[in-house]
This record gives C-alpha cells, structure tokens and sequence, in this order.
C-alpha cells in the first residue's frame, strides 16, 4: 500500500491472515482504511453534487466550487474556530448549516434562474472569502492555522467516526436523490417538456439543488473543501461516456459516472500528495493545481464556441 510508510504486499499478507502486527495493524486499519474509505465517500459526492448542478442549470461551469456552496461551508468553520475557539465534531455540523445557508442566499437573490444562479454564486462566494480573509487575519496564529489547514483540504483527519458518520448522511441524502433521478431527467429535457408531464419545474429544481448542497455539504464538512472535484467530475464523466458508448446519455448515467470519476479523483490526488514529495500534499493542493488550469481551457472553449 501506497503512503507514508509504505506498507509490503507481503507485510499486509501476513496482518490479513491474522498475525499480530501491531504497529502494521495500526496503519492499515486505524490510518489507511478510514482514509480511502472517506476519500471514496467523499469523491462520489462531490461528482454526484457537482453533475446535478452542471444538469439542472445546463452549465459545465456550475458546481459547489463556483458557486459559494464550498465558501459558504469555509467561512462558518472559520468562524467558530476563530472565534469561539471550537473543534472536533461540532464543526461538522456548523459547516453543514454554513453551506446551506450560503446556497439558500444564493437561490434566494437569484430566484433559481440559470445563469443568474451562477453570476450571484460567484459574488457571494467573493463576499465569503473576504469574511474569511478578514477573520483570519484578526485571529490568533495558532487558531488561524487550525482553521488554515482545514481550508486546504485533505485526507489526514479521516477517523471510523467520521467514515460512519459521513456513511450514514450519504446513504440518506443519495437514496433521496435516487427518488427524485426521474424528475432530474425529465428536468434536462427544459421546463416546457417538465410541465407538460406534469413536473413542477421551479419546486423540483429548488429541491434537487438543496439536495445536490446537503451531498456536497456533508462531505465538505468531514475532509474540508477540496477543490475542484464537483467541477472537474462531470466534464471528465461526460468526455467518458462518450467516447465508452458515443451517443446521448441518461442523467442518472451522468451522474452516477461523475460519482465514480470524483472517488478516483479525491484518491488519485491524496495517492499524489502522500507519494510525490518527501513531506506529504493535502490533496486539496493537488486538486487545485489540476483544476485550474482546466477551468481556464474550459473558459476559452466557450468564449471560442460563443464567437463562432
């Protein structure tokens, strides 16, 4: 396995067969084990998360990273780690309520309208990060790091509590989902087609955000935001499905193959950050250096497209 240390086939042989290993044990099953299985949880979300955004608002660029879902999350942690000194668990759930209240602001100002939605994310998420700055540099140093490192993004603070934890939201949230996948389709087809099949288009699209929020909530919640995943997924997925079965796919397909190509990439990113340099890269750096410079090709592809 892969890391710092590296763990031998033959090593991780012996400790599956049932010898006593304990130093081994602790790094496979209390270390490795939580973070792969978080890192998986996590991946899926952010891909599930970010192709709801990109089907529903018919924009590549749409996704929790864009739009301030990600800040939102970002800036109620640095708050209560700034200011009220709070760690562990807790923050979980004040991230939750941070980027479901940043989304319902942005749903709010924007009253769920395609590019509106996105050009007010992007504001709220600029005013978010200015709160952040700003409490960051009023703050002690050892508390501003703290909330620093939780900023990048990573891994390294995966537990089995919070493997459990984010399991049982994930199950909830994408069984919900799994409900409301017809409406998501019906929804891609535009609102004239939904409304003569009798779907209420407004309601089902407010819906269906809040829950694409909550996924990607959760997850940002447990690792920190790692960013890009959400955004880079569904163009990844969507270049895949093209080239595996060349022709029109499913929303569901989509979003299922985002989740997928999001899981591969959270991994792949921490595999990268633990392996590429002797002191270890949250993989919200690695992230970060892949999705930029894709953000700005996709940019120009759609400045290009527009002009032609």
């Amino acid at each position: 396995m892969l890391g710092d240390p590296l763990v031998r086939t033959g090593d991780l042989a012996l400790l599956i067969n049932g010898n006593d290993i304990p130093s081994l044990h602790f790094i496979v099953f209390e270390h490795r084990l939580p973070t792969a299985i978080v890192g998986v949880l996590a991946g899926i979300s952010f891909g599930v998360s970010g192709a709801i955004f990109q089907t529903l608002l018919r924009n590549p660029l749409a996704s929790p990273d864009i739009i301030g879902v990600s800040f939102g999350a970002s800036a109620a942690t640095v708050l209560a780690i700034t200011l009220f000194a709070i760690q562990g668990i807790t923050l979980f759930g004040i991230s939750i309520v941070g980027a479901v209240c940043s989304a319902g602001l942005v749903l709010w100002i924007s009253r769920g309208h395609g590019s509106r939605f996105i050009l007010v994310g992007i504001g709220v998420a600029a005013a978010l990060q200015a709160t952040i700055t700003f409490a960051l540099s009023r703050t002690d140093v050892r508390l501003a790091q703290d909330a620093l490192h939780w900023m990048i993004g990573s891994l390294s603070t995966s537990t089995w509590e919070r493997a459990i934890i984010l399991s049982c939201c994930l199950i909830v949230l994408f069984g919900t989902v799994a409900l409301f996948a017809s409406r998501l389709e019906i929804l891609e087809l535009g609102d004239d087609v939904a409304t003569s099949l009798g779907v209420r288009s407004s309601r089902s699209r407010t819906t269906l955000i809040l829950l694409a929020v909550a996924i990607n909530a959760v997850s940002v919640a447990v690792t920190g935001p790692i960013s890009f995943i959400a955004f880079l997924s569904g163009p990844i997925a969507r270049i895949i499905l093209r080239v595996a079965i060349d022709r029109h796919c499913s929303a569901g397909v989509f979003m299922y193959t985002s989740g997928a190509v999001g899981a591969f990439l959270v991994l792949f990113s921490d595999l990268v950050g633990q392996t590429l340099t002797p002191v270890a890269i949250p993989a919200g750096v690695i992230t970060g250096l892949i999705g930029a410079p894709f953000l700005l090709v996709l940019l120009m592809k759609n400045t290009h497209l527009r002009n032609e």
